[in-house]
């Protein structure tokens, strides 16, 4: 199976060649390389300089300049576009490490059919699992991910087992042929988080399949790009709006009749998830952000610099 990687940087060339040096060694080799930069012509200039236009193996490497902010949604759907005959696309943060045996495994899955999608192990620097795909709640509106806290090594949780997730992470997702066909692109008006729940909750609800294969790890250093750093006292402004927003539009798109109950337990975690630990600035983004859900506001925040 070809596959064409996808990967979306944002004045970021450090973060993504070191992703494309665990590439290089990978036991599936059929694949190519698509970046979109999403950072200006001058960060599309910097990452050409970078990067080679071949991996040692001979995997193409083709740059994107996307000429505005596209968010990641965008990106990732420019890239699909750049590479139309692949396979299946593997949607990979560019802040993200995959073992050499990461993409044959989730090739594996895909080829044993059953599914259109699938996922695999994220797990943090010290070999903590961050997910395995994950459980969208509707009625809280809040993404529960899958095995967080086990240890690499330690049999997957029932859930996981039995594949009974209903999102993947969109830190690496391989998507097949038959999920874009059928389901479409990602949209693009959340600009940055959660449209991968989204694109998979419009998958399951179509009637299609996610599936997971569990030893195809991928080491996720989060935030270097978007500042979703794990202190919650020196997250920024756009992570926290973001987030908060789009769990609203992720309910409103997908569970309509649900919005005012999980318009109102989004607000209670607000207060548990800031408050508490006294993230006063934190809980002022995140406020800002649940109304501008609530208000069906869409795409880039009026307030950011694109």
């Amino acid at each position: 199976m070809h596959v064409a990687i996808c990967i979306v940087g944002f004045r970021n060339p450090d973060d993504i060649a070191a992703c494309l040096q665990a590439l290089d060694s990978s036991t599936h080799t059929a694949f190519e390389v698509v970046i979109c930069e999403n950072g200006g012509r001058e960060a599309f200039e910097a990452l050409k300089r970078a990067l080679p236009p071949r991996l040692p193996g001979g995997q193409s490497v083709r740059i994107v300049d996307a000429g505005s902010n596209l968010g990641y949604a965008g990106g990732i759907n420019l890239c699909i576009a750049t590479a139309p005959d692949a396979g299946a696309w593997w949607v990979l943060n560019p802040d993200t490490v995959p073992d050499r045996e990461a993409l044959a495994h989730l090739c594996a899955r895909l080829e044993l059919g059953g599914c259109v999608a699938v996922g695999g192990t994220i797990h943090d620097a010290d070999g903590g699992v961050e997910s395995r795909g994950g459980r969208w709640n509707a009625w809280l509106a809040r993404a529960v991910s899958v095995d967080n806290g086990l240890r690499l090594g330690e049999p997957p949780g029932p859930i996981a087992a039995g594949e009974q997730v209903n999102y993947l992470s969109g830190a690496s997702m391989l998507v097949g042929r038959d999920f874009v066909g059928r389901v479409g692109l990602m949209r693009e008006d959340y600009f940055l988080y959660a449209e991968e729940v989204e694109w998979c909750l419009r998958a399951v609800q179509a009637g299609l399949k996610l599936g997971l294969a569990h030893q195809a790890n991928v080491l996720h250093r989060q935030g270097t790009s978007t500042g979703s750093v794990h202190d919650i006292h020196s997250r920024g402004r756009m992570p926290v709006y973001l987030d908060e927003r789009n769990k609203i539009l992720v309910t409103r798109d997908r569970y309509a009749g649900r919005v005012v109950v999980a318009a109102g337990a989004a607000f209670l975690l607000l207060f548990l998830r800031f408050a508490r630990r006294g993230a006063w600035a934190q809980l002022g983004y995140g406020l800002s952000g649940w109304l501008a859900g609530l208000r069906n506001e869409r795409g880039p925040p009026p307030w950011l610099s694109v």
